[in-house]
């Protein structure tokens, strides 16, 4: 089986830095007042992106460089770094990647930011992308990413909600919110399916000359894509772009199965987040952990998933 060099790329920023949340705040009306009360409430930074980079270097000692792509911040345990146990993460800055599109900096949504995540200086043409909530949570091999070059995607066939009747009239379809399987479908309609192949909060491997055909030839979609400073309903995710241009091109392994565990909601008891993540060493088919929301968590649940990664995620463990 081909091995290839491959890459993680993480997007990452402090939202509890004080200068970022001036410069976003800059950029929003007055009438946003709720908006801004909401975010300093909501953005307590935890710093688990400490534990995505531990995760990837205990449990994927074949990727190459672990790139932090962020907006003029450095994490605090690369800062703190003095036995060089970080040397291969770098980090890029959101300039880096935006290039000769650096004008339409700064912005303040994922999906602006991941649009461009494929021109990250030095990155290879394997690299697998990860948000800063998701984590490995056993030894992973190459082909669990990529076989023979060509990437695994990972999802389930969807109808599009337009398509099912009882979801017609849905909130979803309704609301101008910019809802997350909207910009899934979006991205599946760009590449001309008729159905969606919906991806979870997991790794996703991506091909960097994937996207670089794909914005050279589309090139008007990608400015519309980075042009928002904060989320929109008009824009679609790259990764559902890479995803079915591959299937579409039959250059991927399709996985029916996300090998994955989520914590999708922060209102948990504290047995209920205690046993199951006790249970997850017995996931045996399970690859992936997500956590979301964690600064949001009870103080004494977010202290036993923090204690719990920090055991978990030692090197010499």
């Amino acid at each position: 089986m081909e091995q290839v060099p491959i890459d993680a790329v993480i997007s990452w920023v402090d939202n509890a830095d004080f200068k970022h949340q001036q410069k976003m705040f800059s950029y929003l009306p007055e009438s946003e007042a709720n908006f801004r009360n909401e975010f300093k409430k909501r953005f307590i930074e935890v710093e688990e992106i400490k534990y995505v980079v531990l995760s990837i270097l205990k449990y994927a000692p074949f990727i190459r460089k672990i790139f932090i792509v962020t907006d003029q911040q450095i994490p605090k345990f690369i800062k703190s770094d003095n036995k060089g146990v970080y040397s291969n993460v770098e980090i890029i800055d959101h300039k880096d990647i935006f290039g000769a599109d650096a004008s339409m900096l700064p912005v303040f949504n994922s999906r602006s930011i991941e649009t461009k995540l494929h021109q990250t200086p030095n990155l290879s043409e394997h690299f697998i992308y990860f948000n800063d909530d998701i984590f490995l949570l056993k030894p992973v091999k190459q082909s669990d990413f990529f076989v023979d070059g060509e990437p695994v995607v990972r999802g389930k066939w969807k109808r599009f909600k337009e398509n099912i009747l009882f979801k017609k009239s849905s909130s979803d379809q309704n609301s101008k919110r910019p809802k997350h399987g909207i910009a899934q479908e979006k991205s599946a309609k760009i590449i001309g399916f008729k159905r969606l192949f919906k991806f979870q909060h997991t790794p996703i491997p991506m091909r960097r000359s994937t996207l670089l055909d794909f914005f050279n030839e589309n090139r008007e979609l990608e400015l519309k894509n980075i042009k928002h400073k904060f989320r929109s309903r008009e824009q679609f995710l790259v990764q559902g772009i890479a995803n079915h241009l591959e299937i579409r091109n039959k250059t991927c392994k399709i996985l029916h199965n996300y090998q994955l565990v989520s914590f999708t909601t922060y209102n948990r008891s504290f047995l209920s987040i205690y046993f199951k993540f006790k249970c997850l060493f017995l996931r045996r088919n399970k690859l992936f952990l997500n956590i979301q929301e964690l600064n949001l968590y009870k103080k004494s649940n977010q202290e036993f998933v923090l204690n719990w990664l920090e055991e978990k995620y030692k090197l010499n463990a």
